[in-house]
């Protein structure tokens, strides 16, 4: 038995494919405690997977054309074999995906992974990246509301002060959305996961260079264990957990994500009476809308994703997280909480009282970020300040 473990071990260290994979699947050093919290991570990589393998199997059979993209989308729901099955996983998959980005994100807000600087500003490319990309996938079905989605969120970019009305006219590739625009998103749709593959390498390559984190924000070098087979097989049991759920989604209400207007063709001679994008960018949309000046609205939409860039940059506090801050607990599930009214709200018309709160939680959205590492300290305060009362009180 020793002898072949150390035949294995000798395999994997010498062989040049396994010793790229070994200290990335196999040998890699991890905390003894992780919760399931950490495996949105290879969840996120089994998504891109997914997503890149039936992105591609539906490219062969879709044409960039605004007269024949719909029909080919139907032509693959159709006449492909097995392609209704292929487009409701991409489809759905690309929702699966900013679930468990967002809960990723989430963890690491919630831990202070933010102060693994490299590794979230990556990951933060990684976020918007995805979100270009998905928009431009939303697109391509050529449907009422990807026609009239990608009208209103082009048209944002004319609000930047001299460039903006030669920058969406370069993005049309004329004077309105057409022929040369679908083709330009499709392109850019093809091309951007792979380029995604490479942010996510890179964010790897900083992961493991810092180590992960863990529940109890403490360093846990010393009992370290090996990736393989602790967390690999608990990885799998999440991985095939999602997967089930993608298929029963796709097989019994495969268009539960979907927005029926886009089950129509695009017409432009006919807006629809609410136009909004996809839910996954529903918060972003909100907060767009709920500031009265264009160009303001466009810099708070822009400031949503962008704020996350500036979370390494906190000062650091004595705790690794807030699982003992009871304050900074209080606040984050706060966020959770307007991030989910935001994503409501951004779905409903703008009238009474819609706009109102959308606008306050717009308000609460921004203030977290400034009030959150403020409890940090706040919290340091009140222990240490107990504490010494606590002495004094001992030494009397």
């Amino acid at each position: 038995m020793e002898y072949i473990l150390l035949m294995g071990y000798s395999l994997r260290r010498h062989n040049r494919f396994l010793k790229l994979l070994s200290p990335v699947l196999y040998d890699l050093p991890a905390p003894i405690n992780l919760s399931v919290m950490w495996n949105f991570g290879s969840l996120l990589g089994v998504c891109l997977i997914s997503q890149i393998i039936t992105g591609l199997l539906m490219a062969v059979h879709y044409s960039p054309e605004v007269s024949q993209a719909f029909s080919s989308v139907i032509h693959i729901m159709r006449d492909v074999e097995y392609g209704w099955l292929i487009r409701s996983v991409h489809a759905n998959g690309a929702s699966f995906f900013f679930m468990c980005i967002y809960l990723h994100i989430g963890r690491g807000i919630f831990y202070h992974s933010f102060f693994m600087k490299h590794t979230w500003l990556v990951g933060c490319s990684i976020l918007i990246l995805l979100m270009a990309i998905a928009f431009t996938g939303y697109v391509l079905p050529w449907g009422q509301m990807s026609f009239w989605g990608a009208t209103v969120i082009t048209n944002l970019f004319s609000a930047i002060p001299y460039i903006g009305p030669n920058l969406v006219e370069w993005m049309w590739g004329g004077f309105c959305v057409g022929d040369a625009t679908l083709k330009r998103f499709f392109v850019f749709h093809f091309l951007g996961p792979f380029l995604l593959f490479v942010l996510v390498g890179l964010h790897i390559v900083f992961l493991h260079d810092t180590g992960s984190g863990n529940p109890l924000g403490v360093e846990s070098d010393a009992e370290a264990i090996p990736f393989h087979s602790y967390y690999l097989l608990k990885d799998l049991v999440g991985i095939f957990l999602m997967l089930g759920v993608l298929v029963l989604i796709c097989l019994c209400t495969p268009d539960i994500f979907l927005d029926p207007v886009n089950f129509m063709p695009a017409d432009p001679l006919s807006t629809p009476l609410h136009i909004q994008p996809e839910w996954y960018f529903l918060f972003a949309y909100c907060i767009l809308r709920s500031i009265p000046n264009k160009l303001g609205g466009v810099v708070a939409l822009g400031m949503s994703v962008v704020i996350l860039y500036f979370m390494p940059f906190y000062p650091k506090s004595l705790w690794r997280g807030v699982q003992f801050n009871p304050l900074g607990q209080f606040l984050f599930w706060v966020f959770v909480g307007n991030f989910i009214i935001l994503t409501f709200i951004g779905s409903c018309p703008i009238e009474p009282p819609f706009d109102v709160i959308g606008w306050w939680s717009s308000v609460v959205y921004f203030a977290f970020f400034c009030v959150y590492p403020i409890s940090w300290f706040l919290w340091e305060g009140v222990v240490f300040g107990k504490s010494s009362m606590l002495t004094k009180m001992v030494v009397s």
